[in-house]
C-alpha cells in the first residue's frame, strides 16, 4: 500500500531523511516514532507527494503519489490544525469535499456518517475556532475521511490533546482499520505506539528499527528492573555498578542492566548505599524503555 525505497531529502546542509526503506502492508497500522527533528514529518510529506525526494522512490498503491488515478484514495491529516477557524464544522467539510470535486449530496451523506463516528453531529454549526483541541482534531480527521480514502496518513494527530480525547481518537482509528483502512501515523506517545501493528523507529533521518511492538520487546537485549524505593537523589542509580541506564516513571524507577549484572547484585548495591527498597523485580521492557535505548544508541 505504501512503499519507500532509498528515500532521502536534505534542506540545505540538513539531511532530514536518509535512504529510508519503509513498507506498509494493507490494513496495517504503522507507527512512526522518534525524537523531535528525527525526520518523521518530512518522510510523511514525501509519502503524500507534498515534498519531492532528492533520491529514492515513493509508491502509493503501486504508483508515485502524483500519479494516483484517484487522489482521494490517500487521506492526509497534517500535524497542525489547518482548517478554517471562521467557518463552521459543516462549512469546512463542504469546502474540503468540494476540493475533491465531490457533489453536495455525496458530501452531506458522508459527513453525517463520519460526524456520527466522531461524535461531532451536535457541533455541525459551531465555528472551528470555538472547538476544543480534541474536537478540532476530530474535525480535521472528518475532513480527511470525507473522500473515503484507502490509505490514511496522520502526522502526530493527538499532540497536545488531553488523554480522554486521545483515547477516543484511537477508538475511531481502530474502527476505520477494522473496516479495511491502512493507516500510517506518527506519534510522540509510546502508549500510542503500543496500539500499532508495526512500529518504525526513526532518528536522524534513518529508520533504525522496525518490528511489531511485541517483537521489539522480545528482542530487547537488556534486562529491565522496576524499582520502588525511597531515594533522595535519583542520580545515585546511574552510578550503581551493573546499571547501564536509569530513569523515573511516576512513583518508580526503571533500571536497564548491563549484560553481566544480576538482580541480587543490584539489590546489594542499593543496600550498600542505604536505599530503602520497597520492591525490585524484572519486568517486560516497555516501549519507553526501547525508545530511550534506541535514541541513546543513535546519540552515541
Amino acid at each position: 500500500m505504501i512503499k519507500t525505497t532509498g528515500v532521502s531529502k536534505a534542506f540545505g546542509p540538513v539531511q532530514a531523511v536518509r535512504t529510508v526503506d519503509l513498507h506498509v502492508e494493507k490494513q496495517e497500522i504503522c507507527g512512526l516514532v522518534g525524537p523531535d527533528g528525527a525526520g518523521k514529518t518530512t518522510l510523511i510529506r514525501m509519502i503524500c507527494g507534498l515534498v519531492t525526494p532528492d533520491a529514492g522512490q515513493v509508491a502509493i498503491l503501486g504508483v508515485a503519489p502524483e500519479r494516483l488515478a484517484k487522489r482521494e484514495d490517500l487521506g492526509y491529516m497534517p500535524q497542525r490544525f489547518s482548517l478554517y477557524g471562521d467557518l463552521t464544522v459543516m462549512e469546512n467539510i463542504n469546502f474540503f469535499g468540494a476540493m475533491y470535486k465531490l457533489n453536495k449530496k455525496t458530501i452531506l451523506q458522508r459527513a453525517d456518517e463520519i460526524l456520527e463516528i466522531t461524535n461531532l453531529i451536535p457541533f455541525k454549526d459551531r465555528f472551528a475556532d470555538h472547538l476544543s483541541g480534541g474536537m478540532k482534531q476530530k474535525l480535521a480527521l472528518t475532513c480527511s475521511l470525507v473522500t473515503r480514502p484507502k490509505i490514511l496518513v496522520l502526522d502526530e494527530p493527538t499532540y497536545g490533546v488531553d488523554p480522554e480525547s486521545r483515547k477516543e481518537f484511537w477508538r475511531i482509528l481502530y474502527g476505520l482499520n477494522k473496516e479495511g483502512m491502512t493507516i500510517l501515523i506518527s506519534t510522540p506517545y509510546m502508549d500510542e505506539a503500543e496500539l500499532c501493528t508495526k512500529v518504525a523507529f526513526i532518528d536522524r533521518g534513518r529508520v533504525v528499527k522496525i518490528d511489531t511492538p511485541q517483537g521489539l520487546k522480545e528482542k530487547f537485549p537488556f534486562t529491565v528492573l522496576e524499582l520502588q524505593a525511597e531515594l533522595k537523589q535519583g542520580e545515585l542509580l546511574q552510578k550503581l555498578a551493573g546499571v547501564q541506564d536509569a530513569y523515573f516513571f511516576g512513583d518508580r524507577y526503571h533500571l536497564v542492566l548491563q549484560e553481566t549484572a544480576t538482580v541480587e547484585e543490584i539489590r546489594r548495591s542499593l543496600e550498600q548505599q542505604e536505599v530503602l527498597v520497597r520492591s525490585l523485580q524484572i519486568i517486560t521492557p516497555s516501549m519507553d524503555d526501547i525508545f530511550v535505548s534506541l535514541a541513546e544508541k543513535e546519540v552515541l
